[in-house]
């Protein structure tokens, strides 16, 4: 109990993770704690984090954000799944869409209904079943309607693309009139307490010396302070995601203006494609060891769809974790907490996970031990079953065109993602574990659209005659066709309600 009291939270760097943290705190925290975040214009951020999924309303709700507002701002536009093409086999395309499939019976998953009529010919595509899907294909959009319920309407699950920039702008503007300090400067060195080796203060190369009790490292990739200072240590996973460079570029938009995040495979990786109103994002993952860095970059920009915006801009990175995301005071946000690559718009729900679970947990008296197992034990579960899902994308693979996807194909699994898909494999299902991350529906997705098909489906579904179950699927596919006419287009939509000011971007001269 004589332990001081934790007040000054220091933030160093800004960026999306940066300012998302003090966004947050600025709300949640209220003027009780000073917060300071420490960043320099000199020092660019990386910005790889664009395309998100639906729990990022939560951030957003939690700090009463106009969503109009908020999409104007940044210049987004909806997200109702992603597209994976290339996966499983060349030729492939398959939608791992957000939201419900059709509705269970009883306790048996509607998609066991689904197995057994497909397999006898009378169901058409799981895509046809899933509202966020068939509206995704066909480019429509509406925010779901509750009052609606219980039609397909009111199950519309929606999440955004946005400029990272713009993002992080935009919430230093939320933080700063909430009473955030910004200190412009580069931090030239780390010191450390004597007795504990706690963080004590950041010094700036002006000399100026940031104290503080609590310190958030939202440095990017270098962790300068969750790992250059307190040596905290890494755990490698690039022997299960081998990727481990990316070129990312923008390029001018393009219609129709698609509701959906793209990722497309190729030789040696996969290429993004995320669609803003004022341009497009783009991004080839590949793996350095299978095509060198020139060749990559041939491959993404002969695979654009508008005129290049800028000049490409080449990132490193090792697939991982810090073996302690909290260590001693310091709590590492973002790119300094790890890396799994973007194929399942993770980035900036890792980070806005990591703020809530630094929330529930947040400190009073000292640094309590059993708070920082407790973070860690979370972040560390988070992690690996997230780990496990992109994994599954690469592992689910029948190419075998190339050496890459020969790896990938013939690679051991964690425990954890091999126990998922045998049981798949067997009888359809599919458990969610504890607060992990991706639902059920999410799994069954993916395994599906890259032709993991399980050998039986739950035997209460031939409880029902066979007629019904026709009826039933039939009625949900039709329901959902009706749903998805009356729609708008993506375009209109965001036109009617939160079309930007921000000026399509030009092309490279």
């Amino acid at each position: 109990m004589n332990m001081p009291e934790i007040k000054n939270i220091v933030i160093a760097g800004g960026g999306t993770a940066g300012w998302m943290a003090a966004a947050a705190f600025s709300k949640v925290l209220g003027e009780r704690w000073n917060v300071v975040l420490v960043e320099s214009e000199e020092i660019d951020t990386v910005g790889v984090g664009e395309a998100t999924i639906p729990v990022i309303n939560v951030y957003n709700q939690a700090l009463e954000i106009d969503e109009n507002e908020f999409m104007r701002e940044t210049s987004a536009s909806f997200k109702l799944g992603i597209e994976f093409v290339n996966w499983g086999r060349q030729g492939d395309s398959y939608v791992h869409g957000f939201g419900p499939l059709g509705p269970d019976i009883g306790i048996t998953r509607f998609h066991h209904y689904w197995l057994k009529m497909r397999a006898r010919g009378k169901a058409s595509s799981l895509e046809d079943y899933s509202v966020n899907i068939a509206a995704a294909r066909a480019n429509k959009f509406l925010r779901a309607r509750k009052d609606l319920s219980p039609s397909p309407m009111a199950e519309i699950a929606h999440a955004y693309h946005f400029d990272a920039g713009l993002y992080a702008a935009y919430l230093r503007r939320y933080a700063e009139k909430r009473g955030v300090r910004r200190i412009e400067g580069k931090i030239r060195s780390v010191s450390t307490r004597v007795q504990d080796g706690f963080i004590d203060a950041l010094t700036l190369e002006d000399g100026q010396r940031i104290e503080g009790d609590l310190f958030i490292d939202c440095t990017g990739f270098r962790g300068l302070l969750i790992e250059q200072t307190l040596k905290t240590g890494y755990e490698d996973w690039s022997h299960w995601l081998p990727c481990d460079r990316a070129w990312a570029v923008p390029c001018t938009s393009v219609e129709p203006l698609t509701p959906y995040t793209r990722s497309t495979a190729h030789g040696a990786g996969w290429q993004w494609r995320i669609p803003l109103q004022h341009r497009t994002g783009n991004g080839h993952v590949f793996c350095s060891s299978h095509i060198s860095e020139q060749a990559a970059l041939d491959v993404l920009m002969g695979k654009l769809d508008g005129e290049v915006l800028a000049d490409p801009r080449l990132l490193k990175f090792v697939t991982g974790k810090r073996k302690k995301i909290w260590n001693k005071n310091c709590i590492a946000v973002g790119l300094s907490s790890g890396f799994l690559e973007p194929l399942e718009s993770t980035s900036i729900h890792l980070i806005q996970s990591t703020i809530s679970r630094l929330t529930d947990l947040f400190p009073s008296q000292g640094i309590d031990e059993a708070d920082v197992a407790e973070f860690n034990r979370q972040a560390d579960f988070e992690f690996e079953r997230i780990r496990d899902f992109i994994i599954l994308h690469y592992k689910a693979t029948e190419r075998d065109d190339t050496a890459f996807w020969r790896y990938c194909r013939d690679m051991s699994i964690p425990d954890t993602l091999a126990r998922k898909i045998d049981l798949f494999k067997s009888n359809g299902r599919v458990f969610r574990e504890n607060a992990e991350l991706f639902s059920e529906i999410s799994w069954v997705e993916v395994l599906l659209g890259q032709h993991i098909t399980p050998r039986h489906y739950h035997p209460l579904v031939d409880a029902l005659p066979e007629q019904k179950i026709i009826d039933f699927l039939d009625n949900v596919r039709s329901t959902i066709r009706r749903c998805v006419e009356v729609m708008p287009t993506h375009a209109q939509y965001i036109a009617s309600e939160c079309a930007t000011h921000i000026p399509p971007m030009k092309p490279r001269r």
